[in-house]
């Protein structure tokens, strides 16, 4: 399969990102809890993902308070993060070098996230050859996990 889209181009294309926007959808304002919604542009999430040392791990819930922390927000946007973590993945994906450890960023409760290059099959062998045990979860819906990923969270500030 030929992959047609520029994930570098996209990586670099910051829109009018970073920004706050203030929302004022109160099921929103009191799941996230505030109304100052932080938007990182794409590559923000890349500088992120190559801090993550050998053996680490991150969620992408993690780099998302650290970014609504730092910009002085109530939280980061949360789609826009997981479609920009995995832009990151495979820009990385299609450079020879320079390369994004992107399989060490994981999805809510160290979930392996299966739109990353070679899916989840190719993260769990990453992880895998780093030390990580992979557990699996779900008989019809099967989902895949790092074991105890709390303990290997690197910490960003």
């Amino acid at each position: 399969m030929k992959i047609k889209k520029d994930f570098n181009a996209m990586l670099h294309e910051s829109k009018d990102m970073p920004k706050i926007q203030v929302i004022t959808d109160q099921k929103s304002i009191d799941k996230y809890g505030g109304d100052r919604m932080y938007f990182a542009p794409p590559i923000e999430y890349d500088k992120i993902m190559k801090r993550i040392p050998y053996g680490k791990v991150i969620t992408v819930g993690k780099i998302r308070e650290y970014f609504a922390k730092l910009s002085g927000a109530d939280f980061t946007e949360p789609i826009t993060a997981g479609i920009f973590v995995t832009i990151a993945a495979w820009a990385s994906h299609q450079r020879t070098k320079d390369e994004t450890p992107y399989w060490r960023t994981l999805k809510a409760k160290g979930e392996l996230n299966p739109k990353y290059p070679g899916g989840v099959k190719a993260q769990k062998s990453k992880l895998e050859a780093e030390g990580h045990t992979i557990i699996q979860r779900g008989r019809t819906n099967i989902r895949y996990y790092v074991s105890d990923y709390e303990d290997f969270l690197f910490d960003l500030i």
